[in-house]
């Protein structure tokens, strides 16, 4: 299985066009120190040319091009096979509006997320109006082969599971499922991918689960708790918006530094974190701990 990261910064990017934090600062004026990074978005592909995403950002026209597939034959050519959500957040399903042109997109997501881009943000409305879009429903611990546009089998399946995390702010409800974490599995290399990109917490089943895939996408929001507050910029901590801090005796470092998994890597890592610095102590004590940050365009074979 081929996993490409397509974008590894939370929502707004890295730089965010409005934050003038140190980090972007630097990402600014040396970028080489502070690399850029589109919103977090990943891609699995059985052979190296269709592809299913991993949620879909705003980013997603620029994100399409770090995608290796082979040269169309055609006036028109669609490398997206299909679209797996973990919530219905605007930063991960925007880009399905972008994708409008497909003509046939193919959704999977969990009721819950279903109904909240159908009925709240309209994401699905405003798509269907311009593609035939089809969606699958994803059931927690239930696992779904993932199909080619044409109805052939990928040889991936995708199993979904809960995350303690709310729903999205602007969701008029909270239902089960509203946000969930996906585990990709090729059913011919066995190769395994868990891809979390926002969890409020890390108990131990939670672990042994991800401690069981080849390659682990994890929550790399905040390095702190109240990282928004201490800059001036935000009132609430990183638990209070859901995600667990990276840093700390009961972060999420310390948690995923003794899995096996053979890549343990950081997604969605938003703008204000000082572990985007490519010279930082933060990012060294990541590093350390035998764990990865992730960077767009980053790739692995599993």
């Amino acid at each position: 299985m081929h996993v490409v990261l397509l974008g590894t910064a939370a929502g707004g990017g890295f730089p965010q066009w409005n934050c003038w934090c140190p980090s972007c600062r630097v990402a600014r004026s040396e970028p080489d120190r502070a690399i850029p990074r589109s919103q977090s978005s990943a891609a699995v592909s059985a052979d190296g040319g269709r592809w299913f995403l991993l949620n879909a950002s705003p980013d997603v026209r620029d994100q399409l091009g770090r995608l290796s597939f082979p040269a169309p034959t055609g006036a028109r050519h669609v490398p997206v096979e299909g679209i797996v959500l973990t919530d219905a957040e605007l930063d991960h399903t925007l880009g399905i509006v972008l994708l409008r042109e497909a003509r046939h997109l193919q959704l999977a997501a969990t009721d819950a997320v279903r109904r909240i881009i159908a009925e709240d943000s309209r994401i699905l409305a405003v798509t269907a109006a311009f593609a035939d879009v089809t969606l699958t429903e994803l059931v927690p611990d239930r696992s779904i082969g993932l199909c080619y546009r044409d109805g052939t089998a990928s040889g991936l399946t995708v199993t979904c599971f809960p995350v303690p995390a709310g729903p999205p702010r602007f969701a008029r409800e909270e239902r089960p499922g509203h946000t969930v974490g996906v585990i990709v599995r090729d059913e011919r290399t066995s190769g395994s991918c868990a891809f979390v990109p926002g969890c409020g917490d890390l108990d131990a089943g939670l672990l042994g689960r991800l401690g069981e895939t080849d390659l682990v996408l994890f929550d790399g929001t905040f390095w702190t708790d109240n990282e928004l507050i201490g800059l001036g910029i935000g009132e609430r901590t990183a638990r209070q918006m859901d995600h667990l801090p990276v840093s700390g005796p009961d972060g999420s470092l310390a948690r995923l530094a003794g899995l096996p998994s053979r890549h343990r890597v950081y997604t969605h890592i938003n703008n204000t974190n000082p572990m985007l610095l490519e010279d930082g102590p933060e990012r060294l004590a990541v590093e350390r701990a035998g764990l990865q940050i992730g960077r767009d365009g980053m790739r692995f074979t599993l």
